[in-house]
């Protein structure tokens, strides 16, 4: 018996071994999975991990040309893609540092340098003004914090001892910058969190072919059983080449068709694929199907292959409600900030943002608006892969509007829908929050034009998804959605909004307009889009700035009680066919979460189960 129990306790052991060496195995290279999947290729390297990294407080880099002397190396070493403000780069410095430095060696895989191949380099996000070099030679730049950029960079590579170099730009208290809720003060308070600046999204290389689709745009027609498929290639193509589509459902075929890749005037290529029985998408039942898209020669070879997937899902709004597949459907939605203990903007790992999802769906919610925010691309694909509702929206500037800002703003926002496009998840888009960069919407007409020239850009891009205006208050007619925030007590929300029930022209006022000045209400849907905010906290010492709406709650009872009531008031009105809970998890100093910072639940997933699915 006891050799028996010393062979189990060894086999135990090692078997916890190789498990603890697994693990820190998939940790070495932090997000090392592949960072783009609606858009995803089999031959890609990560450049995530360990960068030579320097900050530049007096501006002398470019004087001194740190990026051509390969041999003169920098300070410090920082974890990419977190930012030098995290625990998780490295550095965990949250101070002024406005110009930053990165370099790293790249070693080119032998297959990567075939004379049909070339070389691209990408980055997820960097925040906010980049210039790449690649063995002293620029290769271009990039304005804007929450969006990705490529380039080509076969032509400047060596054999070997390639040097990639990136300076960044982050004004820290530049409150022009569309910059969500990074605080540009020394340190986080309220409702504002530790700045990130840098690079904060995955660096990767991969190949293509010479001709190669760079984007594709996905739209499903749920309607005529159909979907609809736009392949954008980088340059123009020969005669007879084709591109073939292929669509499966678990591995089942779906349909298949070919379309020439030749058009006239700059159109791009447009396919429609006819579905053998449409399965839908929806958080109930997410079904998927894959895609498969091939450049093809004359000849009929592949010149390019790329790999996708696609969800038939339909949103719309008419008669003040929301449909979901032709379906009336409750939006039961959580303010979702996207900010991690040890990393901030960055999620840690591809289980981490799973995991959030996973229980947002166990305390009975069927999707989130993304705060303040452009999420990593993985985050909408569990969304997509797992059923659950997004809203997506832009980082804000705060209280300052400039021509500039206008500007940034509308260039960055193109980039975020064109990213997003194929996104199943997505439901709506959120440009504008509280006038948040538009501080004076009310009564400024400027900048109520520039509210609606938002809505109109919007859906001249994407007409398959509903679009707010500014959400919140001080709507102009321009919305698809009427988003209302509220934080009182259920008391006071069911007293304030039963009027909506017999007249939804008069929408109650909540420290500011509903509407701003000159304009009427136009019948859309209305949605309470942060309501809550409940403070209550466990497991933690109380600080001295620690934030929630309203009173701390003492108890569970009575978080839950209070939890309980307001949600109840806004489900029993006639007139609201949504909200979204403030908020998902603590964050620094707010303790308004379902979950703590570190996600832990703050009660059972299911005694929040039983009061968000009344």
């Amino acid at each position: 018996m006891m050799k028996y129990l010393l062979q189990l306790n060894f086999f135990v052991f090692f078997a916890l071994s190789l498990v603890l060496a697994l693990s820190i195995d998939a940790q070495t290279v932090p997000r090392p999975e592949y960072p783009r999947p609606d858009l995803a290729r089999a031959e890609w390297q990560t450049l995530n991990g360990a960068w030579e990294f320097e900050f530049d407080d007096g501006n002398r880099g470019m004087k001194e040309g740190w990026y051509k002397n390969a041999a003169q190396k920098f300070s410090r070493t920082i974890q990419v893609p977190f930012a030098f403000q995290t625990k998780l780069s490295g550095i965990n410095d949250p101070s002024y540092h406005d110009i930053v430095w990165y370099r790293r060696n790249l070693e080119v895989p032998p297959k990567f340098r075939a004379a049909n191949k070339r070389v691209m380099l990408n980055f997820g996000a960097v925040d906010y003004e980049a210039i790449v070099w690649v063995n002293g030679e620029r290769i271009g730049e990039h304005r804007g914090g929450n969006t990705p950029f490529v380039f080509d960079i076969t032509d400047l590579l060596k054999e070997s001892a390639n040097s990639i170099v990136v300076r960044v730009f982050d004004p820290s208290t530049d409150r022009t910058i569309p910059r969500g809720k990074q605080f540009w003060e020394p340190k986080s308070a309220a409702i504002w969190y530790t700045r990130t600046t840098g690079i904060w999204q995955p660096v990767w290389i991969e190949t293509v072919a010479p001709i190669y689709v760079k984007r594709l745009r996905i739209t499903p027609d749920i309607d005529n059983t159909a979907v609809k498929i736009e392949t954008i290639l980088n340059q123009t193509v020969n005669a007879g080449e084709k591109i073939r589509l292929t669509a499966t459902f678990r591995n089942n075929p779906a349909a298949m068709t070919e379309v020439s890749a030749q058009t006239q005037g700059g159109a791009n290529p447009f396919a429609t694929l006819h579905l053998n029985n449409q399965e839908t998408w929806s958080p109930e039942n997410p079904n998927l199907y894959d895609l498969k898209v091939e450049l093809l020669a004359a000849n009929g070879s592949v010149i390019d292959t790329v790999t996708s997937y696609f969800g038939q899902r339909k949103i719309e709004a008419r008669d003040g409600r929301i449909f979901l597949n032709n379906n009336p459907y409750f939006q039961k939605l959580v303010l979702d900030q996207g900010y991690w203990q040890d990393s901030t903007l960055t999620p840690p790992t591809d289980e981490a943002i799973k995991y959030d999802i996973e229980m947002a769906k166990k305390f009975g919610l069927n999707g989130a608006r993304k705060h303040q925010k452009v999420e990593d691309p993985r985050w909408l694909y569990w969304c997509d892969k797992l059923g659950f509702l997004a809203w997506g929206e832009m980082a804000n500037a705060f209280d300052i509007y400039t021509d500039d800002y206008v500007s940034r703003f509308n260039q960055e926002w193109i980039e975020v829908v064109q990213r997003d496009y194929n996104h199943p998840s997505i439901i709506a888009w959120t440009p504008i929050n509280e006038s948040w960069g538009a501080i004076r919407i009310a009564t400024d007409r400027q900048q109520q034009q520039h509210a609606k020239a938002m809505y109109y850009l919007i859906h001249s891009l994407d007409t398959t998804r509903l679009v707010q205006d500014n959400d919140g208050w001080e709507h102009t007619e321009t919305t698809d959605i009427f988003g209302i925030h509220d934080y009182g007590r259920g008391e006071e929300l069911t007293e304030k909004y039963k009027i909506l029930e017999t007249n939804r022209e008069t929408i109650p006022r909540n420290g500011k307009e509903a509407l701003a000045f000159g304009y009427k209400y136009n019948g859309s849907p209305i949605v309470v889009t942060e309501f809550g905010g409940i403070a209550f906290r466990i497991e933690a010492p109380k600080k001295s700035n620690e934030f929630g709406y309203g009173n701390i709650e003492p108890t569970k009872e009575a978080f839950l009680k209070r939890l309980d009531a307001t949600v109840t008031a806004l489900r029993t009105n006639k007139a609201i066919v949504g909200y979204c809970y403030t908020q998902l998890t603590d964050v620094e100093q707010e303790i308004n979460g379902l979950m703590t910072y570190d996600r832990k639940p703050k009660v059972s997933p299911e005694e929040f189960s039983r009061i968000f699915n009344k």
